[in-house]
């Protein structure tokens, strides 16, 4: 009955289009983009402002309640998904999609935690300005959720993470109080970075509501290539030359195999061959500016040095905007070729950039040695050290096979991971799925402090519960 007058009691604060209670009308709140479902929730809660979001809070809390603060279902980590239980409350922040403000001087933009990333950049762009934070989800990924995630994406290399990128912040805490962070200022170097601790925490620490955002020059042209290289090795000494050269003009820099070529024709039929021939690897890069720059010069000297070394072996040069889309093609529909493969393990980790080529080679001969009818398409941001090495399972392997097969070589290709000082997570997060192979690898010391953290912030263990780290018995 308890649950009844706290359902009845959002319902009055949030109204009727405020509180989804029908399993019907929450079906689309319990699925993320690769199709996992874990429960269904005892209701969907979709305030409108930050006021309701605290009073949805505090409600919550006074009854004992866990939430599960959701954004635009593009996680990959099963981090936003409803428990199995059914006895917790999701908070949709899809409806507070307010663009509250934009200052083209300071270079700042004020936002609704709800705001699609792609609106956000259109926005941007209307005042001649640029949010550079760039996924294939943004037509649907929210800014929250990016800031809960600490998103990365294809533009780290230049702008970095939205740890780089995010100025201010308002959290509603897990008690209800409000936090509010949304200072625009550049340089703040008063006591602890408080904003610092809610971005990459998963809403675990608190539902962020709003947030200030850091602008860069609108860039007025744009040079992009697509490469053909005969190594890895080539792949690394092309990027060091690159970074070199092209200094922070170079915004992309990212690799793709011959197979994720394939999967991108695949998935997208209007695609040809990019190349007149094949290649083992490729590259597509992208070089920015907003100043009177001849980056088709810069572009040129660098492909010229890179075949004089016998680094790119071809390449196609987009001369205009839709040629430069074209290219840029291949690596999103690559991700729907994938997921047309039915399930796969995922992937996210990070290693020292000049290690990638050392790492993919035993890293593939591991998975090979356990797996030997399985696919690898490794794939990623040089610039930044993120790779996604992914595997598909054997096409005849049974579907109740899959998943255990996949983890499997999951723990597998982590200990190799860890030879290298990598990490296992370098954008998606930890959520419910990589938590074990998280927690196992924290020191003593490490976890202490993860725990005092989320002791702080959120002494009943009610937000995000489960999330990062196990809930509390």
């Amino acid at each position: 009955m308890e649950r009844h007058d706290l359902l009845d009691a959002l319902a009055m604060h949030l109204g009727e289009r405020g509180l989804l209670r029908e399993p019907d009308d929450m079906t689309r709140y319990v699925a993320d983009w690769a199709g996992d479902r874990l429960g269904m929730p005892l209701a969907v809660a979709r305030p409108v402002s930050t006021e309701e979001v605290v009073d949805t809070v505090r409600l919550c809390r006074e009854h004992g309640v866990p939430m599960v603060p959701q954004g635009g279902h593009s996680g990959l980590v099963a981090g936003a998904l409803p428990a199995a239980e059914g006895n917790e409350l999701v908070i949709s922040l899809e409806r507070m999609n307010r663009v509250r403000a934009i200052d083209p001087i300071n270079f700042t933009m004020t936002v609704d935690a709800g705001c699609i990333l792609e609106n956000v950049k259109q926005a941007a762009a209307e005042h001649e300005c640029e949010f550079p934070l760039a996924l294939g989800a943004q037509g649907s990924c929210q800014i929250g959720g990016n800031i809960a995630t600490n998103a990365g994406g294809l533009n780290v290399l230049r702008y970095g993470m939205m740890r780089q990128l995010v100025l201010g912040l308002e959290v509603v805490l897990p008690d209800g109080r409000l936090w509010n962070g949304m200072t625009e200022l550049h340089k703040d170097n008063r006591g602890y970075p408080l904003k610092q601790l809610f971005l990459g925490s998963e809403g675990t620490l608190g539902i962020v509501t709003g947030a200030v955002l850091k602008l860069s020059p609108r860039a007025t042209q744009a040079r992009t290539a697509l490469l053909g290289l005969p190594s890895l090795e080539a792949v690394i000494e092309l990027y060091g030359l690159a970074r070199r050269d092209c200094s922070d003009l170079l915004s992309a820099f990212e690799l793709i195999p011959r197979r994720c070529i394939e999967l991108a024709m695949e998935a997208t039929p209007s695609l040809g061959d990019p190349l007149e021939q094949h290649y083992p690897w490729y590259v597509l890069m992208e070089v920015t500016a907003s100043g009177p720059l001849d980056l088709g010069a810069m572009l040129e000297h660098l492909l010229e040095q890179g075949m004089a070394r016998e680094l790119v072996l071809d390449g196609a040069l987009a001369s205009s905007e839709s040629q430069s889309a074209q290219l840029w093609q291949f690596r999103e529909s690559m991700l729907e070729g994938q997921r047309r493969r039915g399930e796969h393990l995922r992937t996210d980790i990070s290693i020292p950039i000049s290690a990638i080529p050392a790492f993919v080679d035993a890293a593939s001969h591991m998975v090979m040695e356990a797996s030997p009818e399985c696919e690898i398409i490794a794939y990623g941001h040089i610039g930044d050290g993120n790779l996604h090495f992914n595997i598909l399972p054997p096409r005849a392997m049974a579907e109740s096979e899959k998943r255990p097969h996949l983890h499997e070589l999951e723990s597998r290709l982590f200990e190799a991971l860890d030879g290298f000082g990598g990490s296992i997570s370098a954008e998606h997060g930890i959520g419910r799925t990589k938590q074990a192979a998280y927690l196992s690898r924290l020191s003593p010391v490490e976890r202490e402090l993860a725990e005092g953290i989320k002791t702080l912030f959120d002494p009943e263990g009610l937000m995000n519960p489960g999330r990062i780290l196990p809930p509390r018995d």
